[in-house]
């Protein structure tokens, strides 16, 4: 079975050539005519993922809660600036807004809301979802286009849906993978010419074995690049959180979800969202180049229970029926737990500031 943008790529390869991973993932995803967020609802139990503030929303409530401790260590200077990224559906900033007018007044009334969003029905998904805020919404095309001010900044899943290059161990050294075609005229991964610098290099690679995968993000480092230089430009707070790794390693993470399930990443182009971990060692460095301190660095699930997410889930079930308590109980436990089919080990959170302030949930 093939899909329409898989057989633009197949003709985009028969004309010119095998393509990078790089040009194959932009491509799956952000084809003007059958690019994945062009052509899907990809959010929510009827799409193809669920994200976090989906699940519950407690998740977007402990972000709140964060979120105010950040400005009362900040010294809570005024005006503010609240800044999402790829802001889904609206749905965590919703949550997160609630639990700000509730634990702070004065911060809700401080700041305005702004949205970085292209899609203009995920836009239209957002006007319904914080209506209740409308006064205060701002929507940008472009992180660039933000106002000055001390700015509070949440990036959710933003990460791994920038495009990665990836690099196979040969005889030759590495080399940049890229997607061709075989015998049959479908689409494989295959080895070029091109190398990378060893400087890049992580030390494993040198015992690799052939075949292995190293993987690389330009794109990411200059969007973390400019957000960073932001957020030393006017003070202030950002807070990322993303499936990924600690450190930099070896392996390949390329991969595709569809309707909820893994799917080999040349299948269904187009039809499946294609995403790979991100490399938050990567993330740090680059923003302590930028001149920014690193608050902390850890499991999405110790964040949460550092933020008091126990206690918020028992009020929550309070004086509900067993059953209602029972799913607000696995919906956290989703959030913050170990193994299959939970987040808390597979996520991590990384909390990057200037001036340097001690945050809460990494520093009492």
């Amino acid at each position: 079975m093939t899909t329409p943008l898989g057989e633009k790529i197949k003709s985009i390869i028969l004309a010119n050539g095998p393509i990078s991973v790089t040009d194959y993932f932009s491509l799956c995803l952000a084809d003007p005519e059958y690019g994945y967020y062009k052509t899907r609802e990809p959010f929510g139990r009827s799409g193809d993922f669920i994200t976090a503030p989906e699940i519950s929303q407690l998740f977007g409530e402990m972000i709140g809660i964060f979120l105010v401790q950040a400005w009362q260590r900040h010294g809570e200077p005024s005006p503010v600036v609240i800044a999402e990224i790829g802001p889904g559906r609206g749905t965590m900033m919703s949550d997160i807004l609630r639990v700000i007018g509730k634990l702070s007044p004065a911060l809700y009334d401080a700041a305005s809301v702004h949205l970085v969003e292209t899609s203009e029905r995920l836009q239209k998904a957002q006007q319904q979802t914080l209506v209740a805020h409308k006064f205060k919404l701002n929507w940008h095309d472009s992180f660039d286009t933000l106002p000055d001010g001390f700015l509070l900044l949440v990036a959710n899943e933003l990460f791994d849906a920038i495009p990665i290059r990836q690099f196979v161990k040969t005889a030759q050294g590495f080399k940049e993978r890229l997607v061709g075609l075989d015998a049959d005229g479908e689409l494989m991964f295959a080895a070029g010419v091109a190398g990378i610098d060893p400087e890049l290099l992580p030390p494993s690679a040198q015992t690799a074995p052939l075949g292995g995968i190293f993987e690389i993000s330009p794109a990411r480092d200059a969007v973390m690049a400019a957000l960073a230089s932001r957020i030393r430009a006017t003070g202030g707070t950002g807070l990322i959180i993303d499936y990924g790794h600690m450190m930099t390693g070896l392996g390949d993470t390329l991969q595709a979800v569809r309707e909820h399930e893994f799917d080999p990443p040349l299948k269904h182009p187009g039809e499946a969202d294609i995403t790979s971990h991100v490399d938050f060692e990567q993330l740090a460095r680059r923003a302590v180049t930028e001149g920014l301190q690193i608050n902390g660095l850890t499991y999405q699930g110790d964040f949460l229970l550092a933020l008091g997410l126990a206690e918020r889930t028992s009020a929550l079930g309070r004086d509900k029926d067993a059953e209602t308590q029972e799913n607000i109980r696995a919906d956290a436990e989703r959030l913050a737990g170990a193994g299959v089919g939970k987040m808390g080990e597979l996520f991590k959170v990384l909390a990057v500031s200037s001036p340097n302030v001690a945050l809460v949930p990494f520093q009492k």
